[in-house]
């Protein structure tokens, strides 16, 4: 099977806001996140411009994934709230839903369930920002969106062959082109100036061991991601459990009854987050 040059992709991916299945409010959001010096100020006035926007907006703050259930009324109490970081993330997880629905059936579940349990492990382990953790985990595989648009038959190859071949999804990317959501998401984070630590644990999220800056956050995730699959929760791909790495495990210090007082904790959370469907 013949790969896809990785330059091939990498320029497609970046041109992927000029595509016309790009919901109109992502280009423009797309427009605000770029720019660096963008305040709390204009982020409430954008959210609030697009009564849509301001729904799922004030849904997911109010959901489960957050540390707020029933408690905001309003997007400028979200924004203070939460802050520039988790705003930014929060937003683009909302406004790229659409697209996550069309492109895989079960990708925005997979990716709350993420999140969700990112905060959980976060709150236990002790982190000081698990909101900011939870936007990590709602983003992680944000390449897999990207991949799709630009790709559409080559990705539902990859889907194919994690069926046929027993593999997960992101070999059966890398034998399709030569990279992995992984990377296809850090690149979009990067062009878009994400935080450097947000970026680094979607590069990251499936071998935390080999990063520098996030190994705590990015181990949080990756067992994250690997809960929610052993939960049956969305489908990120495949329907196979992927090994958690050692030395993620060996970081968080977290023990077998830790896991499974997590795993109830997120139950109840589950149900509700399940008709997050924005």
């Amino acid at each position: 099977m013949n790969s896809i040059d990785v330059r091939v992709v990498r320029e497609k991916i970046e041109h992927v806001n000029a595509l016309p299945t790009i919901p109109k409010v992502l280009n423009r959001l797309l427009a605000l996140i770029e720019n660096p010096r963008v305040s709390l100020n204009e982020i409430s006035s954008f959210i609030s411009s697009d009564p849509a926007l301001t729904t799922k907006v004030l849904r997911m703050v109010n959901s489960p994934v957050y540390g707020f259930p029933g408690r905001i009324s309003s997007v400028n109490q979200a924004v203070i709230l939460l802050g520039l970081t988790v705003v930014k993330g929060l937003l683009l997880g909302v406004s790229v839903f659409e697209l996550m629905q069309k492109t895989m059936i079960g990708l925005w579940e997979h990716s709350i369930g993420t999140a969700l349990f990112s905060r959980l492990i976060a709150l236990r382990t002790g982190h000081k920002e698990p909101d900011e953790v939870s936007v990590d985990g709602l983003l992680h595989d944000i390449g897999k969106v990207f991949l799709v648009l630009q790709f559409p038959d080559e990705y539902q190859r990859a889907l194919t062959q994690t069926k046929d071949d027993g593999i997960i999804i992101h070999e059966a990317e890398k034998n399709q082109f030569s990279t992995t959501h992984a990377s296809v998401g850090s690149w979009m984070a990067r062009k878009w100036r994400f935080p450097a630590k947000l970026i680094d644990v979607i590069e990251y999220h499936h071998k935390p061991h080999l990063t520098k800056n996030t190994p705590v956050e990015s181990a949080i995730v990756h067992i994250a991601d690997i809960l929610v699959r052993a939960r049956g929760f969305g489908f990120p791909g495949d329907d196979l459990m992927t090994p958690v790495q050692p030395e993620a495990w060996e970081l968080l210090g977290l023990t077998e009854k830790d896991i499974l007082q997590i795993l109830g904790e997120a139950e109840d959370s589950l149900q509700i987050t399940e008709d997050l469907t924005l």
